[in-house]
């Protein structure tokens, strides 16, 4: 069991004024989905903006403990700075985007399994059928140091680039890895998928 750390710290600018993070998904908020699916891999922290942000209501029931990223309207290399500063001394560490809505509990344990299978590797990631990085990440406690200089949007892929070959791909059957919703229109169109 490793610690997963969901990113949730952001603005949602596309959104027209809702937040992405609270938008329902199958009689929940996005992000209580991903807490969910994130608990049976380990223990779960939530990167929040604020103590008193709205999306705090979407942990409620649940063992997700919140990081408070002081710094998010900076970015989220500023979010990811303060987060991952916060997490548990550990062996390694899962990154998993708030706002990818096709991934399922199944995938993080296929990265896990990765990780443990392939443990002279420092990251290990969902990909493309194509094989086009995405989430989750896996990174070993050795970069950790390095989410220390991120700031700005510059996100941790500026530190995973750095060592591709020493990472371990786990290719899902479609593009999940990287499906995100950011605009109202991203959203209507996945809820008339739906029905």
């Amino acid at each position: 069991m490793i610690p997963v750390l969901i990113l949730a710290a952001g603005a949602s600018s596309r959104m027209g004024g809702r937040d992405k993070l609270m938008e329902d998904v199958g009689g929940v908020p996005l992000l209580r989905r991903q807490i969910d699916i994130a608990a049976g891999v380990g223990a779960v922290y939530v990167a929040l903006p604020a103590a008193d942000h709205p999306r705090m209501a979407a942990l409620v029931g649940t063992r997700a403990s919140p990081l408070i990223a002081q710094n998010a309207a900076d970015g989220m290399g500023a979010t990811l700075r303060d987060a991952v500063a916060q997490l548990p001394v550990c062996g390694a560490f899962m990154v998993l985007l708030g706002d990818l809505i096709s991934l399922e509990k199944s995938d993080l344990l296929d990265v896990l399994h990765l990780h443990r299978t392939e443990p002279d590797r420092i990251t290990w990631r969902g990909a493309t059928p194509a094989g086009k990085p995405g989430h989750p990440i896996i990174f070993h406690a050795s970069l950790r140091p390095q989410f220390g200089t991120l700031n700005g949007d510059r996100g941790a892929d500026v530190i995973a680039r750095a060592y591709v070959d020493q990472t371990s791909l786990c290719r899902f059957a479609d593009d999940r890895a990287l499906h995100d919703l950011d605009t109202p229109a991203d959203w209507a169109a996945w809820h008339a998928s739906q029905t």
